[in-house]
């Protein structure tokens, strides 16, 4: 089954970013088209194959291959957002190893701090040990924030992009 996205434009550049001056095939897709194009292909399940069909109103003037541009440009920038995705993802691990190291030195630091250092004789020193080893915990919040639940969502996300830069493009020409 094929998940159809259509987009309804007047003329091709307004699939563009108009402030990207690379050109055709190289240039951003316009933040809009870009939203309006990921936000339905979300919408259909991930098992279906994704096509998208560009109406225009007019035929465009000084493009001799508008369906090749079209498809050629879709791919190129959804294959660039979708290593984009992956190098986001490989900082948030190393980010993640960082503060997982950090936090087990501080949970360790702490853990030994409560254990040598305040022994549990009085009402106030328990408190601080229990205070320790909850600040210790505390500590280790971030990294089990990224590694269960911050990195698979950017991967969903990449795999969209390469979904994206995969599916077919057609370009239809309401008016010649």
């Amino acid at each position: 089954m094929t998940g159809l996205i259509e987009v309804n434009l007047t003329e091709l550049n307004q699939l563009f970013n108009s402030m990207d001056p690379s050109p055709f095939h190289e240039r951003d897709l316009d933040h809009d088209a870009e939203e309006f194009i990921v936000s339905w292909a979300q919408e259909h399940p991930k098992q279906h194959d994704l096509k998208l069909v560009v109406h225009l109103a007019r035929r465009p003037e000084g493009i001799a291959d508008p369906q090749k541009l079209a498809a050629d440009s879709v791919a190129h920038y959804f294959d660039y957002r979708a290593e984009m995705m992956l190098r986001e993802l490989k900082r948030l691990m190393r980010e993640g190893r960082a503060s997982l190291l950090i936090g087990l030195v501080f949970l360790a630091a702490c853990q030994v701090t409560a254990t040598l250092m305040i022994p549990p004789s009085a009402n106030w020193q328990t408190v601080a040990r229990e205070g320790l080893t909850i600040v210790g915990w505390v500590a280790m919040w971030k990294p089990l924030d990224i590694y269960l639940y911050r990195w698979w969502p950017q991967l969903a996300r990449r795999r969209l992009y390469q979904r994206l830069a995969q599916m077919p493009v057609e370009v239809r020409c309401t008016a010649g």
